[in-house]
């Protein structure tokens, strides 16, 4: 743990958010989760136990690590509890003008010395910093997916983010035990700048009948090594997920090799967003995944 940072508030209960409340009080913690429902919670907090469970079962943790854990972890509907953290990290759906929201409404809830952070994976920093009442306080703390298991955290500065904040910021993603790769405040920063336009030319690929989902999938897997196949991992991600940091990418960097595939936005317009829908490039809804094209 850093000296400076005693209680995380997590704001955002879902895939991302449960696995930053999940390592932050593995690292010993005390984290308060927050989200627009009660039932939001409380589905974080079983995804959670689940989670610790398995790692009980794998030999990871001990059976009474597992209830400190969850022990540290309480559910904060209110906003005004989430505003006596001493770093509060936003890790709601990938949409700006939500991020905005939560931030003007957190605002009056702040601790003088509170630090805010964002899990975006594409948004500015300095555009979501410009938001609050401190921007000099406010960094991209960037988890990747899934948030137990990856080791990498995306650290990116706004240009008001100041050294402090930065130190305290690295300290404290030292302190769960991750990696730190820092990144420049451009769009969707490093790993989804050259991770999502792959998933979208392998769209393309598939969109331009070059080959099928199956095919796509086993050539990266066998023919780059990946463990994982781009669309299967799109389906992973959440298409709704990849079809916004590709826009983002579009916007912010006027460039026509972001293009959003055409498919891509047909899924989206379809509700067939991955495995969170049971439907995206496959379907989920039998007992193996089935390509849908």
């Amino acid at each position: 743990m850093t000296s400076a940072i005693k209680k995380v508030g997590v704001i955002g209960a879902g895939q991302m958010g449960n696995g930053i409340a999940h390592v932050c009080a593995m690292a010993g913690y005390d984290v308060c989760l927050n989200d627009i429902s009660a039932e939001r919670i409380e589905a974080g907090l079983a995804t959670i136990n689940g989670n610790l469970a398995r790692q009980v079962g794998s030999g990871k943790i001990k059976e009474d690590e597992r209830q400190n854990i969850l022990n540290r972890i309480s559910a904060t509907p209110d906003m005004s509890a989430i505003g006596k953290c001493d770093l509060v990290i936003e890790s709601a759906v990938e949409d700006e003008q939500i991020k905005r929201k939560i931030f003007e409404e957190l605002a009056p809830h702040l601790g003088d010395e509170t630090l805010l952070a964002t899990n975006t994976s594409s948004i500015s920093i300095t555009r979501l910093a410009a938001a609050t009442d401190r921007p000099e306080k406010f960094m991209g703390i960037h988890f990747m997916n899934p948030v137990p298991i990856m080791k990498l955290i995306e650290l990116v500065r706004g240009i008001a983010t100041d050294e402090k904040t930065y130190t305290i910021a690295r300290e404290f993603s030292d302190s769960l035990g991750k990696t730190v790769a820092v990144s420049e405040d451009f769009p969707a920063f490093m790993v989804n700048r050259i991770l999502l336009p792959m998933i979208n030319e392998a769209v393309y690929t598939l969109y331009e009948g070059v080959g099928s989902v199956e095919g796509i999938d086993t050539a990266m897997k066998l023919g780059a090594n990946h463990p994982m196949g781009p669309l299967q991992l799109a389906d992973f991600i959440g298409l709704d997920t990849c079809l916004s940091i590709m826009q983002v990418l579009y916007e912010g960097l006027a460039d026509t090799k972001y293009r959003p595939c055409p498919l891509l936005v047909k899924y989206v317009e379809a509700g067939w967003l991955g495995r969170k829908t049971q439907r995206g490039f496959y379907d989920y809804r039998g007992d193996t995944p089935v390509p849908t094209r």
